[in-house]
Parts: C-alpha cells; structure tokens; sequence
C-alpha cells in the first residue's frame, strides 16, 4: 500500500562530491557547493546508483533515498508509466560537472549491449554548458565518416583526435550524446549533464594520463568500445534552440527524457495536470524561488530540486532573469 502522496514536497538531495583527476574547484567557486576535497569533478545531484543514492536533505522525508520514495510512493513519486516501465528503480542521474583538464575520449553503449554485457540500462545523456573558459572545447562525434578499421587503426596508433569533431563552445551551447557517440569534455567547461541511470563508460583514450592519486594510468575499454560505437558523420551535433521569456521551451526530447530550458523573470504558474512524470529543476542561472502549496523553496544557480509527480501546480518566481533546465520522462 502505497503512502498518502500529500505529504510530498519539492525535494532537495544532498549532492554526492566525486573526486576526478581532471576535476577542478568550479563546484565550490562558481556554484558554491559545500566540501573540502581537492579536484571534485561531479556533483552527483540525484543519484540511484548503486552505493551513490543520494539522500534527501531537508523537511520531514530528510535522509531517505530515491529507492525508499519510489518503494513508500510507487506513481505518486515517478508516475504511473515511470513506475510501471521502471519499478522501484529511479530512471535518471543528474550532474553537475567540472572538467579543470579534458576528460578521456569515451563512449557509452547502447541499451541492448549494456543489459548484454553488465546487467544495467545503456547512457543517453545531454550536456548544458554552464560556464566555459575562453577556447574551451567538447569533443563530439566524428568529423568525416569513418570505417571501423580505419578507427582501429588511429587507437593505435595514438591519433583518435584526428579523426573527432572539435567544438568550440560558451555558456547555453546544449548537445545531446546519444549510445554510440564518441565524446568527451574538455578543459575549462563547467556543465549541467542529465543521463540514464548507468555508470558504464567505455574509455578509448586517456592522453596516457597518471593518476595523481593512484600513480597508474586508468583502464582503457578499446576492445569493448569498438562495436559499441556510431561511426556515421553527422552535419551538426550541437542542438539548436530558441528561448521564450516566462515558458518552457523545448530544448532536448528523446526517448529517454525531455528537458525544456525555462527563462523566468517575475512569476510563471507550471502546470503538470496532464503530465504522468516526475519533474526535475536545476537553476543553470540566476536564482528563483519555487512556489509550492504555500511554501517556498530556494532554487539557487548549481541547486537542483524534484517534483514528485502527484504535484501538479507550482509557481517559479525570479527577480532577475533566471534559467531553468526542467526535466521529465
């Protein structure tokens, strides 16, 4: 028996800080996230991974997992075709990460491979930049079409980079990284990244890299990544989008999630009445503040908030223009 949905709230998690060796200190300084640790590189912000649930952080439901909510709440929490295709399993990861040096070059399998060869759900993700240094870079797909073998050839040879697209990128550049996408972030790029609940990351190259920490270089995953990988050329990777004033206005839509990008200034009433998801807020700029049943709760540039889905009304208000990545299945 499910528990009585009206004593759900807009929910904050407390992030869960990941050390990374190209990470940097961004998460503290530009976002004014709270830790000591050197080169943290991700805030986990909603996480049903696996040994890294986060947990609520405030009001009455503080210190519970997402598993617990989604156990307690069933469609209440997620919605009824989130619960039904996911179960007590939370669907989404949600990030905020910052890269002071490049991350390796990888690729993320599809679901089919990843269900095949771990037992986990596959990684669509999408990218928000946050903040970029000047001449700071992603690596996104291809930039002719390539054969397999001719790929091979360039991972051993240690010339993969010839082969990648290079973007030069600023503050709002949006891409979706589908399965099979080669892909990697670049120094000085601080990013809001929304995924599929899967920790599987095959890594392809690594610039021979030691880890400061560990004093080895990381595993590479050339042999598995090599049929998980889209080798087609693409016209454009990056995502073309237009931003309404005071509405959601789409930004990435895929199977696996859709996110709207929500510029606000002064008051805009969401209305979920017809929607059968859970909704996400990450504040990627300014500050608002989230009206709910009478309450309100802070939603600060770098802050993340959930929307049960049996809450269908709330009210986002901004006294400077604010922006707000909004996500749901």
């Amino acid at each position: 028996m499910a528990s009585n949905a009206s004593d759900l709230y807009p929910l904050k998690f407390q992030p869960i800080f990941t050390y990374r060796m190209w990470g940097g200190d961004k998460l503290k300084t530009v976002l004014h996230k709270n830790y000591t640790e050197e080169s943290i590189g991700e805030s986990w912000e909603i996480s049903d991974v696996e040994d890294n649930e986060t947990e609520v952080s405030e009001g009455h439901l503080k210190g519970r997992t997402l598993r617990d909510l989604i156990k307690d709440y069933q469609e209440d929490f997620v919605g009824t075709k989130v619960y039904r295709d996911f179960g007590d399993e939370f669907p989404l990861l949600i990030k905020y990460i910052d890269a002071k040096t490049p991350l390796s070059i990888q690729v993320h399998p599809n679901n089919e491979l990843a269900r095949e060869r771990h037992n986990s759900f596959g990684k669509n993700e999408m990218w928000y930049i946050m903040q970029a240094d000047d001449d700071a870079e992603l690596i996104v797909g291809f930039n002719k079409e390539v054969t397999e073998k001719e790929y091979v050839e360039h991972v051993e040879n240690a010339t993969v980079t010839d082969i990648l697209n290079i973007e030069k990128v600023s503050k709002g550049d949006t891409f979706y990284i589908p399965t099979g996408r080669v892909h990697a972030i670049g120094a000085g790029v601080l990013l809001a990244e929304i995924q599929q609940t899967s920790n599987i990351t095959y890594r392809i190259y690594d610039y021979d890299r030691v880890d400061a920490k560990t004093g080895e270089k990381r595993e590479l995953h050339t042999a598995l990544a090599v049929d998980a990988i889209d080798y087609n050329f693409y016209d454009t990777y990056k995502t073309d989008y237009e931003v309404g004033q005071n509405e959601a206005s789409k930004l990435v839509h895929s199977p696996y999630f859709k996110t709207n990008i929500v510029e606000v200034k002064g008051e805009l009433a969401m209305d979920y009445a017809h929607l059968d998801s859970f909704v996400i807020y990450m504040c990627v700029e300014g500050a608002a503040v989230l009206e709910c049943n009478g309450k309100n709760y802070s939603l600060n540039k770098g802050e993340t908030i959930l929307l049960p889905a049996a809450i269908k009304q709330v009210v986002l208000m901004s006294k400077e223009k604010s922006r707000v990545l909004e996500v749901s299945l």
